[in-house]
């Protein structure tokens, strides 16, 4: 087995800091600060991710996505309610039963849709498929943004599921690990897809754009957050040390550097997309953030898994999953797309010899 390469496909997790989170970081470990959140850095991350939405709001800082996910829903829900959510979601396929966990036992009710994305037939169809009594009632839905495959709700997609959610009675949850990627490919600004289209409670992701640990979650609907702070204790989230997780976000949320990174990744996951259609090879979902899924052969999966890539392969039928992140380089991409084309090559040569030898 060759060694494996410096970056990789694998998981925007798997990127280091970025130099901005790290710099605040390190200015933050100065001496002793309060503890438990009472500190300036936190006081001026929750102003700046205020002035950045351009609304009051309540921020508290998690240390990771399952856990504002999870907790915002139980904030959101009560025990007997259920959560409307894609087939897709992180929150039905990776987060180890949290949701339900924190929840007090709510349930997650999945629908399909094209893309990754929930439609507002299919919200509307199963929250009043059954409105009895011995039926968990229907109290959220929560959206993923950007897409668990890759691709971006659209404002305009965002308002009709709002207008379903408000018929529907229902609050809306938006799991942002990526909401970044969002942005920047939407070149909007960031209340257009979170509290202007009806979002009550927002997972920002941070740990995926350049930042070592911690998520922000905003309440943009306050009520929501009442006496939200025991409820972090008591779940383990709540850090003595505060300025840890929210110095970072002060770094990368000055001078827009946040959606820098954003962009850049995305640039990136578009880059690798052109390299690899031109080699023949199927995408199959649009790509609209930082992440690109592609249709492989067992051997040439195989091939690139053997000259040290790393990607995860769990989406069905030869699926998988590339994605770039803050520090991806074009080098990178032309390495990867280069040693597919190697394989790709070999394999016609294998295929010529056989007909040779047929005939």
């Amino acid at each position: 087995m060759q060694s494996p390469r410096e970056r990789n496909f694998i998981s925007d997790n798997n990127a280091g800091i970025c130099p901005e989170a790290l710099t605040a970081m390190e200015q933050a470990n100065q001496g002793h600060v309060a503890a438990y959140g009472t500190d300036q850095y936190t006081a001026e991350a929750c102003d700046l991710i205020r002035q950045i939405f351009e609304t009051d709001c309540e921020v508290f800082f998690i240390f990771s996505g399952t856990a504002a996910n999870s907790l915002a829903l139980a904030a959101m829900c009560q025990p007997y309610h259920s959560v409307i959510c894609h087939t897709m979601s992180h929150i039905q396929n990776d987060e180890c039963g949290g949701p339900e966990f924190f929840g007090g036992g709510f349930k997650l009710l999945t629908v399909s849709g094209p893309n990754g994305k929930i439609t507002p037939e299919a919200l509307k169809r199963t929250a009043q498929k059954r409105t009895d009594l011995h039926f968990p009632k229907v109290g959220a839905v929560s959206l993923t943004e950007a897409t668990e495959v890759g691709t971006v709700y659209s404002i305009l997609e965002l308002e009709a599921l709002r207008s379903s959610a408000s018929d529907l009675n229902l609050l809306i949850h938006m799991d942002g690990a990526r909401f970044a990627n969002a942005v920047a490919t939407l070149q909007c600004s960031p209340k257009e897809i979170s509290w202007k289209v009806g979002v009550d409670v927002l997972s920002f992701g941070g740990t995926k754009n350049g930042m070592a640990v911690g998520e922000a979650l905003i309440f943009f609907n306050k009520d929501l957050s009442r006496e939200f702070e025991y409820r972090c204790k008591q779940a383990g989230h709540l850090s003595s040390k505060m300025r840890y997780l929210s110095a970072p976000w002060v770094g990368v949320l000055k001078e827009d550097t946040w959606l820098k990174y954003a962009k850049k990744s995305n640039t990136s996951a578009g880059y690798l997309r052109d390299g690899l259609k031109s080699l023949g090879l199927k995408i199959l979902f649009p790509v609209e953030a930082n992440g690109v899924f592609l249709q492989l052969d067992e051997r040439l999966m195989a091939g690139m898994l053997y000259r040290g890539w790393k990607f995860y392969d769990f989406i069905p039928a030869g699926g998988c999953r590339l994605m770039c992140s803050w520090d991806t380089t074009r080098e990178d991409v032309d390495q990867f797309v280069s040693d597919m084309a190697d394989l790709i090559a070999s394999d016609e040569d294998r295929r010529d010899e056989v007909e040779l030898l047929q005939h």
